[in-house]
């Protein structure tokens, strides 16, 4: 069976009858809103979601004390690296449960929609502050782009939890990186959501730990540590999607933009074109995301906007919690690239199964762009222990694409 085939949820296993029912229950409910969602969203997004999210966002800051931090200041949490080494567990753990050799998947963002030829276009007369790294010169990087869906499971699209990812791989960057797995590119990552499903690698954990018994709303809803504003957070923005190539995606953590100075960058779709989903409120196709960016991608090209925000304010704006969305009106995202991904046919199964060849890390990427924070600290491990993993069980050695790749 292809690995990824959309197959249910597995049901919740805590241990626990009634704790099982309410996770269930939960996320049957969860699954129900989404066939109606689209009827309530438009109108939703215009009146309330922007005043929510500074609502929400000021409730999270005002539980926040001020740590005396610096611009582009890192601190290490305490524990940090016990925390990352049971993140990892967790997540090895969880994939033996659910993959086969040969058909392992990836722990997090792991329903692949479609991996794309695409062009990172640097735009030119960028403000002097951006001009670092990649946006030191106006030039062009080829990239291979990932879309996909939020794991650690492979479900229809309709019964996920509304949250896509994008992995945008750069080819041809000069200069040393930060992991010498990979000689010539620069990675970046973005989520649907403007913030983190969890605020540190602390918190990070405790959802894997709830993750492994399928049964991640006792993460965001507990007596010991609940987390009910990042969950009012998420459920703002997670949404029945209409398209891969239709949604703005976030870092969410931030990035050195040269010396001393921190970023996050964003990607916001150019067109405002909505693929309508198919037989809502009925069950729509399995995979309808995937074809709606077949027949976007087979009618033309997409372009993608690519700003960058700078952090002006190192409480409000912060390194080491993810869970804070950054204010625009401290600091506005500007407009610095341009992702251009040209009118291709992409699902074939040998460039689909290609997906599972490359290995995305934010630490392939040059010292101006170094990972800022514990989210991205543990991510260097995490992501390398689990890309070996993953590599191993499909006996499949790591590969550093220079796209031209054919299929």
């Amino acid at each position: 069976m292809n690995s990824n085939s959309s197959r249910p949820v597995p049901r919740a296993n805590t241990g626990s009858a009634v704790r099982n029912w309410l996770s269930d229950t939960s996320l049957a409910l969860i699954q129900l809103e989404r066939r109606f969602d689209p009827f309530l969203r438009p109108a939703f997004e215009a009146l309330l979601l922007e005043p929510l999210t500074r609502l929400t966002t000021a409730l999270i800051n005002a539980q926040r004390p001020n740590e005396g931090l610096q611009l582009a200041e890192e601190r290490i949490l305490p524990g940090e690296e016990a925390c990352v080494d049971s993140i990892i567990q967790s997540f090895q753990e969880q994939m033996r449960a659910l993959w086969k050799p040969g058909g392992f998947e990836r722990g997090g963002n792991t329903k692949t929609q479609g991996i794309v030829r695409a062009e990172f276009i640097v735009h030119p007369d960028l403000p002097a502050q951006l001009r670092h790294g990649i946006y030191a010169t106006p030039r062009s990087y080829p990239a291979w782009v990932r879309f996909s869906g939020p794991g650690p499971y492979v479900t229809p699209d309709i019964d996920d939890v509304g949250f896509m990812s994008i992995s945008v791989k750069l080819m041809d960057v000069p200069g040393p990186k930060l992991m010498d797995e990979e000689k010539f590119t620069q990675d970046m990552f973005g989520v649907s959501p403007p913030t983190f499903v969890t605020p540190d690698v602390i918190a990070n954990a405790q959802l894997q730990k709830e993750s492994l018994k399928n049964a991640q709303i006792f993460y965001f809803f507990n007596l010991h540590r609940p987390h009910v504003l990042d969950a009012i957070m998420q459920g703002l923005w997670t949404k029945t999607q209409s398209s891969p190539l239709e949604a703005p995606y976030f870092s969410c953590v931030p990035y050195l933009l040269g010396e001393g100075q921190a970023m996050q960058y964003s990607f916001w779709p150019k067109t405002k074109h909505r693929t309508p989903i198919p037989r809502l409120p009925l069950r729509p196709p399995d995979d309808y995301l995937r074809n709606a960016m077949v027949a976007s991608l087979a009618a033309g090209d997409v372009e993608l906007d690519v700003r960058l925000q700078v952090q002006t304010d190192p409480h409000l704006m912060p390194i080491e919690n993810a869970g804070v969305l950054w204010p625009e009106r401290l600091s506005p995202r500007i407009s610095a690239a341009t992702l251009r991904i040209p009118q291709q046919k992409f699902d074939s199964p040998a460039q689909m199964e290609f997906a599972k060849r490359l290995s995305y890390n934010p630490w392939h990427c040059i010292p101006e762009h170094r990972p800022l924070g514990n989210q991205s600290r543990a991510r260097k491990r995490m992501y390398h222990t689990l890309s070996k993993l993953r590599h191993d069980m499909n006996a499949v050695p790591h590969f550093e694409p220079r796209g031209d790749e054919v299929f």
